[in-house]
């Protein structure tokens, strides 16, 4: 299917749901010399659970190696003693080489549910950053300015707040840039807060007199809040090892306008299948629910397998057609502000579309925490007495809830 493809088609397929694309041009021009392309993709493991937030790098990665390509699973066992700062107000504890290729044992096994292990080449940068020494990196840091280093936002912020800045995070882009430099990186792929970084890379190859590398950068997925970034601390996250059962009900609990992200960012399917669903739920062809529907057992495929899914699916079908409450909903935490009204919370979590449906909603009996109905659309947060709690928003929206 994929070779089949022209290189304009491949060319639009690897775009798909990309946020920064430089330089379109030379990827282009790339795809048109009919070589496989080396493509690179960074990652300094410090924490050894993947979330979908995370994945959406590796799908991409995945395209590539779709189309013929090699992609570079690159372990920061080097630059993660460093502790990457991007988006960090403070300086990030290094972790021990120890802890970063425990970590990196597990990230792999993880990564392989989407990746296809026989043509993914893992690779650790200590293989050549180590062996610099004290010299090389001094001729490397000679090829970048300070001024150029502290034009990254949050080093900027940083310093403009006179918060202290640890002299070896400036020089983790540089390190960074130097794996494309070894690697001769046709294509660096990352998170949209990897932008920077990335840039360093490309600039870095041009140094080298070698042929800067095309950076594609893609967006960072919201979590079951629908406005943060999946994120395990916040606890809005979905885990790739999350049982089947509980990914599916994730799932089916995010926004509606949320579903049209993660069809686009967690599938493969293409970006005009996606518009045409969209506007059959736009018309009143296709249920919203459906269309969500479709987007677990999707998931949860890819997860687990198409049998599992479909197990989730009977099983949540079973029990929302029940009356009473389901009994083992997945739990989900949110962070607790006091001060906030429940109806505004109930949008916050994207129970609801907005803060006037949540009020109509509670005003007509429509809300229940442990069974028990909420009746007062002006109650806030803090007067609730639960911390952990089953909640029903209409006949059959259910969530289990922790506050933290």
């Amino acid at each position: 299917m994929f070779y089949s493809m022209s290189i304009q088609e491949q060319f639009e397929f690897l775009k798909k749901g990309v946020e920064h694309l430089i330089e379109e041009e030379d990827l282009l021009k790339k795809l048109q010399r009919g070589k496989p392309l080396t493509v690179k993709v960074g990652f300094d493991p410090s924490a050894p659970d993947i979330h979908l937030g995370h994945t959406v790098v590796m799908r991409k990665m995945k395209h590539f190696q779709d189309l013929g390509h090699k992609v570079i699973f690159l372990i920061g066992d080097f630059t993660g003693m460093i502790g990457d700062p991007s988006g960090k107000k403070t300086t990030r504890p290094q972790l021990t080489k120890e802890e970063v290729l425990k970590n990196a044992e597990t990230y792999k096994k993880q990564a392989f549910k989407i990746l296809h292990p026989e043509k993914t080449i893992i690779d650790f940068n200590s293989r050549w950053l180590s062996q610099l020494g004290a010299e090389g990196f001094i001729r490397l840091a000679s090829k970048i300015t300070l001024a150029r280093v502290l034009e990254r936002d949050d080093f900027t912020k940083r310093w403009n707040a006179k918060e202290p800045i640890g002299l070896h995070e400036l020089l983790y882009p540089l390190a960074q840039g130097y794996d494309s430099v070894f690697l001769k990186a046709d294509v660096e792929l990352g998170g949209r807060d990897q932008l920077f970084n990335l840039l360093i890379g490309r600039n870095l190859m041009k140094e080298y007199d070698l042929e800067p590398q095309v950076v594609m950068t893609l967006p960072l997925l919201e979590g079951l809040d629908g406005k943060e970034k999946m994120s395990k601390s916040l606890g809005n996250y979905i885990a790739v090892e999350d049982p089947p059962d509980e990914m599916f009900g994730k799932i089916l609990s995010i926004s509606d306008e949320l579903m049209w992200k993660y069809y686009l960012l967690l599938t493969d399917f293409s970006q005009k299948e996606i518009t045409e669903m969209k506007n059959k739920v736009e018309k009143g062809l296709l249920h919203p629910k459906d269309a969500k529907v479709a987007l677990a057992l999707k998931i949860v495929s890819d997860f687990h397998s198409k049998e599992e899914a479909e197990k989730a699916k009977e099983k949540f079908e079973i029990l929302f057609s029940k009356k009473e409450t389901p009994q083992d909903l997945p739990l989900i935490e949110f962070k607790f502000n006091p001060d906030i009204l429940f109806c505004k919370f109930l949008k916050d979590i994207s129970a609801v579309s907005s803060v006037s449906e949540a009020r109509r909603i509670i005003s007509q009996g429509g809300v229940e925490i442990e069974g028990e109905k909420i009746t007062n659309p002006e109650i806030k947060m803090q007067d609730l007495n639960h911390k952990e709690f089953t909640l029903r928003v209409g006949k059959k929206k259910f969530l289990r809830i922790k506050l933290c």
